[in-house]
């Protein structure tokens, strides 16, 4: 398909959740026109608060036809990808359309037994979320190259940032010391994933898979007892899994287990998390969560 460039760079992004949200700032402060999706009449509302285009999720909607960049961040159901079952035809008569990016995750790989793993790695998801992951990867990559747009694809690990991290948990009364032995998870600050994004979106580079993770897989239990000790607090009593009170879906994340390599986003993007480990991070939360 042949582009036609509008001068101003167009966001529009499918969730404008917890995880976009950083990146969508980042685009209106460089200027770009932001437009994203609602189901929700408040959520409408609190969009164009932000200078934000809202666009009502439905299957009548138009979306923007000066597209250049689009972003995905709705998770797929059994019946399908939902941005793709809506907005499919839409999408592919996209002229303007340069970049997807799509947030997927690092449960494609599904268990390695702790080894790590990168973009070359065999996937091999045991959990229905992580093989509908596949599939709707290999769908956004084929719509990409229906339309000359490239596809990047980002395969998150347990994302966290303010309001949503082990420091707020402890607060709370709601973290867990679950312990599995051998049992390690990656972990990716929301403001990370934005600089990726930025990075990719304006790299020029074809479709390509990335990993972004920090460079500290760690047990769960170590990042709550970090938390506990800046705090300066008992850290909740430990528990095995196999004694542990949780929902099919809070122990169904015990089911795989392995380290993630971040190493290619590094090269091809230059990326540089700032916030490498949780130790790092905790510290910065500890102040945004307490106002220390």
């Amino acid at each position: 398909m042949e582009h036609k460039m509008p001068e101003q760079p167009h966001l529009l992004v499918f969730g404008p959740g917890y995880s976009a949200e950083p990146f969508m700032q980042r685009a209106l402060e460089s200027g770009w026109k932001v437009s994203a999706t609602w189901r929700r009449p408040e959520a409408k509302a609190e969009l164009r608060a932000h200078g934000i285009t809202p666009v009502e999720f439905d299957t009548g909607a138009n979306l923007p036809g000066d597209t250049t960049h689009c972003l995905v961040s709705i998770a797929p159901r059994p019946e399908g990808d939902p941005v793709l079952n809506a907005f499919g035809l839409q999408l592919r008569s996209q002229r303007a359309l340069r970049w997807v990016g799509y947030l997927s995750s690092t449960n494609v790989y599904g268990d390695h037994e702790g080894a790590w793993v990168d973009e070359t790695s065999l996937t091999q998801p045991s959990l229905d979320r992580g093989k509908r992951r596949l599939l709707a990867e290999d769908a956004w990559t084929e719509l990409g190259f229906a339309v000359g747009a490239a596809v990047h694809i980002f395969r998150l690990a347990g994302i966290y940032g303010p309001g949503k991290n082990a420091i707020r948990s402890v607060l709370d009364g709601k973290a867990r010391r679950v312990i599995k032995p051998g049992q390690v998870f990656g972990r990716i600050h929301r403001d990370d994933i934005a600089d990726a994004l930025w990075r990719a979106a304006q790299s020029g580079l074809p479709s390509n898979v990335f990993n972004l993770a920090d460079d500290l897989p760690s047990p769960p239990q170590d990042v709550i007892e970090a938390a506990s000790r800046l705090l300066g607090v008992d850290p909740p009593p430990a528990v095995s899994l196999d004694d542990a009170d949780l929902s099919p879906m809070g122990r169904s994340f015990y089911a795989e287990n392995k380290r993630v390599s971040n190493q290619k986003a590094k090269d091809l993007l230059g990326w540089d998390p700032a916030w490498p480990d949780y130790h790092q991070a905790l510290a910065k939360l500890l102040k945004e969560e307490t106002g220390g």
